[in-house]
């Protein structure tokens, strides 16, 4: 949370945060391209040739208000790839809030766990109390016809205690559902400390 008096404006994180391919980039593009251009930036996208994610999304919107200050949401996303960790931790440090974004992929699975063990690690080294941080959960590709099942998926990155959205992010379910609960407890975080 930054807060600009001058511009009574406060800034808040939300990283979208999961494995590599398992829809990060996709919920951003959808959101960019269903909010009118007056509450939005441009999205930015750093991508390799293949059109994965390298370091980051990045996308700002504007809504309502907090205690006279006008809020925006920075969004950004997490590459996926393994070998992109430090990246990762570098786009979390700062964050108010995390979509995390699990593949129903039953060939993603382990790679749903990696990045679940991830996301806690770096919460965690940054001083973070995961009980209490603003993690929504969505369980994207929920039309893949051998989608695992959501009480496996649930067991498996056990993340009881969280709000758990089911997703089709390319067709655009679920996206404005997990944003939206995201959007809202960042800001009740927000307001604690005002």
């Amino acid at each position: 949370m930054f807060i600009n008096w001058k511009q009574r404006e406060i800034k808040l994180k939300i990283v979208y945060y999961g494995a590599s391919l398992c829809g990060k980039t996709t919920n951003l593009e959808f959101i960019h391209a269903n909010i009118p251009a007056s509450a939005r930036s441009e999205m930015v996208s750093l991508k390799t040739r293949e059109d994965r994610t390298i370091f980051f999304d990045f996308l700002e919107i504007q809504l309502g208000e907090i205690k006279g200050l006008k809020p925006k949401f920075s969004l950004y996303t997490v590459p996926g790839q393994v070998y992109y960790i430090a990246s990762r931790k570098l786009v979390l440090q700062g964050a108010d809030g995390v979509v995390f974004v699990v593949d129903s992929a039953p060939e993603r699975r382990e790679a749903n766990i990696e990045a679940w063990n991830n996301l806690h690690t770096n919460l965690r080294e940054f001083g973070v109390d995961v009980e209490t941080f603003p993690i929504i959960v969505q369980f994207n590709k929920r039309d893949l016809p051998n989608a695992l099942p959501l009480d496996e998926l649930r067991r498996s990155i056990q993340c009881n205690g969280h709000l758990q959205v089911e997703a089709v992010a390319i067709k655009g379910i679920g996206v404005f559902e997990s944003l939206r609960p995201a959007i809202k407890a960042v800001m009740l975080q927000a307001q604690k400390h005002l």
